[in-house]
C-alpha cells in the first residue's frame, strides 16, 4: 500500500512539473543518480548543484531523488553497492553494522567500508538515471498530448 500512495503521489506531482519534457526528464535522472548513490544527507544539495550546473530541472531533480531513495530501497542499494564495488575493487569483504543509513554512520566505518560503497554507488547509479530519463519524457509527452486531445 505505501508503494501505491508512493507511486501516486510521485505521478500527480510529474505531471504538474511545468517546462520541456527533455528538461524534466533530465531532472528526474539527475535525481534517480542522486538517489540512488550513498549520500543521503548531501542528496539535496547534490541535485540542487547538478541542476544548475546541468541547467535541469531542479524540483524534478528532487522528486526523483525522492522517488527512487526511500527506507525499503536503500538498504538493498547499498548492500548490493558495497558488494559491486568491493567485487570491482578486489576488496575483501568486511562485517560491519550501521546505526542509521546516514553518510556519517557510513563513513565511521572507514574507507575498507566507504570506499566499495561509492563505487559501487557510482557504477551503479546510472544504471537507473539513463532509463529514468527515457521513461520519464515519454510519459510525460504522452501524458500532455492525452489533456491536449
Amino acid at each position: 500500500m505505501i508503494v501505491g500512495k508512493r507511486l501516486k503521489i510521485f505521478y500527480e506531482k510529474f505531471i504538474s512539473l511545468k517546462g520541456e519534457p527533455e528538461k524534466i526528464a533530465a531532472g528526474i535522472s539527475i535525481g534517480v543518480f542522486v538517489g540512488v548513490t550513498p549520500t543521503i544527507p548531501l542528496h539535496t544539495a547534490v541535485i540542487i548543484l547538478l541542476g544548475l550546473l546541468f541547467k535541469q530541472n531542479i524540483t524534478a531533480g528532487y522528486l526523483g531523488s525522492w522517488m527512487i531513495s526511500n527506507p525499503l530501497t536503500i538498504p538493498l542499494f547499498y548492500v548490493s553497492q558495497y558488494e559491486l564495488g568491493r567485487c570491482i575493487l578486489g576488496m575483501a569483504r568486511c562485517r560491519f553494522e550501521l546505526a542509521d543509513y546516514s553518510l556519517q554512520a557510513i563513513a565511521a566505518l572507514g574507507w575498507e567500508i566507504l570506499l566499495p560503497l561509492l563505487t559501487g554507488g557510482i557504477v551503479m547509479a546510472p544504471l537507473f538515471a539513463v532509463p529514468s530519463y527515457f521513461i520519464a519524457r515519454r510519459l510525460l509527452r504522452t501524458v500532455r498530448n492525452r489533456r491536449r486531445q
